[in-house]
């Protein structure tokens, strides 16, 4: 396999599409088989970020009986941070400038801006951003988890 020109410690499979100036972390996992991986410019994918185009489920639990594999595109936008551990499921897409927090797993489309968190993963804010100005805004049912962007 030949050296992964962003990570030498990343898992990256198939031809993703990953744009210009995004950062990706060791041990991550890109599943880009089939060119079904589009990741935009700008992005940091944090250390042990797993993004998933396929799921063989529904194959093994049939004992196989199902003969095929499920693929399905995933899409992250432009300026998008992935926090550490976070696990992208397939057919997500995810819009520019979001931030999906430590440890979530993302079952459902992020919206632009958004503020994601969770098992699975759910808004609990959004972000204002002017310039070099970011300004974290929760959800009133939300607590500030303390967690930094």
């Amino acid at each position: 396999m030949p050296p992964n020109p962003y990570n030498a410690h990343a898992r990256i499979t198939g031809e993703p599409v990953i744009g210009e100036g995004t950062w990706i972390g060791a041990f991550t996992v890109l599943d880009g088989g089939g060119g079904l991986l589009r990741i935009g410019d700008g992005c940091d994918i944090a250390a042990g970020a797993q993004i998933y185009t396929h799921s063989s489920m529904r194959r093994c639990v049939s004992g196989r009986a199902y003969g095929a594999v499920d693929r399905e595109a995933v899409s992250i936008g432009n300026h998008v941070f992935v926090g550490p551990h976070v696990t992208i499921m397939p057919g997500v897409s995810v819009g520019d400038s979001a931030a999906i927090l430590a440890g979530s797993v993302v079952t459902r489309d992020v919206a632009a801006r958004s503020l994601v968190a969770g098992v699975p993963a759910r808004p609990i804010g959004h972000l204002d951003i002017d310039g070099a100005e970011v300004r974290v805004v929760y959800h009133r049912a939300e607590q500030d988890p303390g967690t930094a962007v």
